[in-house]
Formats: structure tokens, C-alpha cells, sequence
């Protein structure tokens, strides 16, 4: 069962009580880790296969992770705070901008930066942005160079020592997020390099600090990416306008999928409503396993013309 506890993230957000907790209990490490690239390079399965639940959507598109995803991990007397970012590019219109802004604010507080890149490939200009991004932290914080997808690289030592070389004096290590001797090598890594610290959430229960709404839209839009093609799913934005329990039991979630043009509506909707029938039932099925809780979902599909390119729209759907 996957648990969702709403605590703002950051240092500021520790509790008197979990700080009274930690005062009283023996030494413990901790620390934020950012997961940080280029779009479409593992960053949300690699948070995954640490935390060894889901927490981020995924799908084979770019810009499946809008928005900075956190997951929670506790070892014994150690807790991790992995901040899974969007993939940093050269954006093209205000959503783009919001996106690249999760990222750099993310690494002005975060312990660690794993910087993920993709071994079947040679850097592009987008590896380049992320590591001019990088290149003033480096010396100041542990900055772990991670080759994702060694698995299916033909040259992948070439393709490693190619990323090093935008970043010289990063340390480099490759991996796939797909294996698990991998990500346990990995995690046992990160584990080792947190800083001496107090908890940041209660180690028995958190796994996300993602908001239920947060977690329902996200579940939507990932069906959203997987099923619909070209233009269309970039084009989506999901609002949870109401998350309640009701006295059965089931969680009652109404939300609005709005798109851009007029004819992007029945694209979403599809014939007699079957395209936004699937993408509900696969959603919903989503929700009840990680929720462990049957779920109501009422969708609805609406225009907000260009709300990609309108900051008030962004702000309007969610993306602050």
C-alpha cells in the first residue's frame, strides 16, 4: 500500500514534534537527493525502483513528469528525500519554462544531485544545458554521474566517458534502473554519503508527499501519455476539482481534462466516449492498488485554449 502524507517539502518543513522524535532518538543521517536530465531518460523509473513502489508516472513520452515528484525512503537510521525532477530542455512556451524552474529550484536544496543520462546515445545539446546547470555546484555537493540503460547501449563506456567529459571531474557510474542488483549498488551509495540529520517525515509511514489530487491527476495524465499520440497528450492538463471519501468507503475524485483546441476534444473523448472511458478504468485500477481503497472517477473534458503558453492558466491548473 502506497501512503501519501501532505508535509511541504525542504528542511522547513520538520514538525516540533518530529524534531522532539529525533532530539530524543539515536543519531540519524538525512538528506534531499535530486534526480535531475534531459526528458525521457529514466528519471521517474529510477525513483521508482529505489523506493521500490511507484510514486511517479511513467510512459514512454517526454514530459511524462511535469512537476518535481519527492518519494520517501527509510533504512534504519537513514532517510532519503529523492526529488524526481522534470527533464530540463529548451523550453518553447511557459509550461516549458515552469518545468526547467522545478529543476533549478530543486537543486538550490537538495544534499546530492544525481545527474541520470542515457548510454545508448551520445550527449545532445539538452545533456549540455543540464550540465552548465550543474557546473557551479560541482565541488560544492556530491554530483553522481549516472549512465541509465547500459543494458541496451552498444558502446556504453564510450558513451560514459563522452558525459564526463561535459562535466569534468564528475564522478560516473553506469547502471540500469531496470536491474535491481543495480539500484540496490546505487541506493546503498546514496545511502552512505547523507549528512548527519534529523528525520524530515515519520520513517513508518511515508512514501510520497504528493497531495491526493496531485496523485489522482498525475495517475490520469500518465494514462493520458500512454494512449494518445502527436500533439494531443502535451496538450492535457488534469484538475482534481474534488477528492472526497464517501460513507461506503470509495474515494469520489471529479476531475476536468482540459485541452487546447476544440478538436483535441474528441480525440480525448473518443467514439461514444470510449477513449475517456479507458483512460478512467485504467487509472481507477491504478488508484485502488496503490490506494488500497475502491475509487470513483467522474471526467470531464474541457477547452482552455493555449494554457501552456498563459502563466495564469498554468497557475489556474496547478503548475505554481
Amino acid at each position: 500500500m502506497l501512503h501519501i502524507i501532505a508535509i511541504r517539502s525542504g528542511a522547513a518543513a520538520v514538525t516540533p514534534i518530529l524534531k522532539a522524535m529525533n532530539d530524543a532518538s539515536p543519531q540519524t543521517y538525512s538528506g534531499f537527493v535530486a534526480i535531475l536530465g534531459k526528458p525521457n531518460v529514466g528519471k521517474s523509473t529510477l525513483l521508482n525502483q529505489l523506493l521500490n513502489v511507484k510514486v511517479a508516472p511513467i510512459s514512454p513520452k517526454p514530459q511524462t513528469t511535469r512537476k518535481s515528484v519527492r518519494g520517501v525512503l527509510s533504512e534504519g537510521d537513514r532517510q532519503v528525500v529523492f526529488v524526481d525532477t522534470p527533464g530540463f530542455h529548451k523550453p518553447a512556451d511557459a509550461l516549458g519554462e515552469y518545468i526547467n524552474r522545478q529543476v533549478t529550484e530543486a537543486l538550490a536544496d537538495v544534499d546530492i544531485i544525481l545527474w541520470l543520462v542515457d548510454l545508448r546515445h551520445p550527449p545532445t545539446p539538452e545533456d549540455e544545458l543540464v550540465a552548465r546547470v550543474l557546473e557551479p555546484l560541482l565541488g560544492k555537493k556530491p554530483i553522481l554521474l549516472v549512465g541509465n540503460k547500459a543494458d541496451a547501449a552498444k558502446y556504453p563506456e564510450e558513451a560514459l566517458e563522452a558525459y564526463q567529459r561535459l562535466l569534468p571531474g564528475v564522478e560516473a557510474r553506469m547502471i540500469s534502473a531496470l536491474s535491481q542488483r543495480d539500484v540496490e549498488r546505487l541506493r546503498a551509495e546514496i545511502l552512505a554519503l547523507l549528512p548527519q540529520g534529523p528525520f524530515f517525515y515519520p520513517p513508518e509511514h511515508a512514501k510520497s508527499d504528493q497531495s491526493i489530487e496531485d496523485w489522482i491527476s498525475e495517475t490520469i495524465r500518465e494514462e493520458v501519455m500512454k494512449r494518445l499520440r502527436q500533439e494531443v497528450p502535451y496538450a492535457v492538463a488534469v484538475k482534481v476539482e474534488e477528492a472526497a471519501e464517501r460513507e461506503n468507503g470509495t474515494l469520489y475524485a471529479r476531475a476536468v481534462l482540459y485541452v487546447e483546441r476544440e478538436a483535441h476534444k474528441p480525440i480525448l473523448i473518443g467514439k461514444g466516449g470510449r477513449m475517456l472511458k479507458e483512460l478512467g478504468r485504467a487509472a481507477r485500477k491504478q488508484l485502488e492498488l496503490f490506494l488500497n481503497r475502491p475509487v470513483f472517477l467522474d471526467l470531464e473534458v474541457k477547452v482552455y485554449p493555449n494554457w501552456r503558453k498563459d502563466p495564469e492558466a498554468l497557475r489556474e491548473l496547478g503548475y505554481n
